[in-house]
């Protein structure tokens, strides 16, 4: 065998390994890649594994005597009704307020439907199409239970 062979056997091996490391370096590279966005964005299968989006639901807010004011606890239910609505796109929202039959019928009912429109205000704040909101007339309450549920709005997905 000639010197020349020799020389170039150890260097034709040394660079078919620098092309295998530099291939497999870039296919795990790759890998990693691919499994990190896939990770970030959810694919059909696990958008279809998670659990099923709620369709209908119930939030009650209590208003203080006399005011139409969003209680304190209200941004939080809204928003959840916002998410909700927003996930379920052909559905509304009805909105319907309640009042006792104490003192002034029209004051009450006037009061009930500010309520309401306070409520439809914060959801559309939130980012709800106004046409999938649905107000109801003004329920009086009938019952003598907690004077509370007289002060109440109900918003629903339908």
């Amino acid at each position: 065998m000639s010197t020349d062979n020799d020389d170039t056997v150890p260097l034709a091996m040394f660079l078919a390994s620098g092309v295998a490391a530099a291939v497999i370096a870039g296919v795990i590279a790759v890998a990693v890649s691919n499994k990190s966005t896939s990770a970030a964005r959810p694919t059909m299968a696990t958008v279809s594994a998670a659990a099923p989006v709620q369709t209908t639901g119930t939030e009650t807010l209590y208003f203080a005597s006399g005011s139409p004011d969003l209680p304190v606890d209200a941004s939080e239910k809204l928003a959840r009704v916002a998410d909700l609505a927003r996930a379920n796109v052909g559905t509304s929202v009805l909105i319907s307020g309640f009042h006792d039959a104490t003192g002034s019928a029209a004051q009450n009912a006037e009061l009930a439907q500010r309520r309401a429109a306070n409520v439809r205000h914060a959801l559309e704040a939130d980012g709800v199409a106004p046409q999938r909101l649905q107000m109801s007339k003004p329920v009086e309450t009938t019952d003598n239970t907690d004077p509370k549920e007289a002060r109440r709005v109900e918003i629903r997905l339908q």
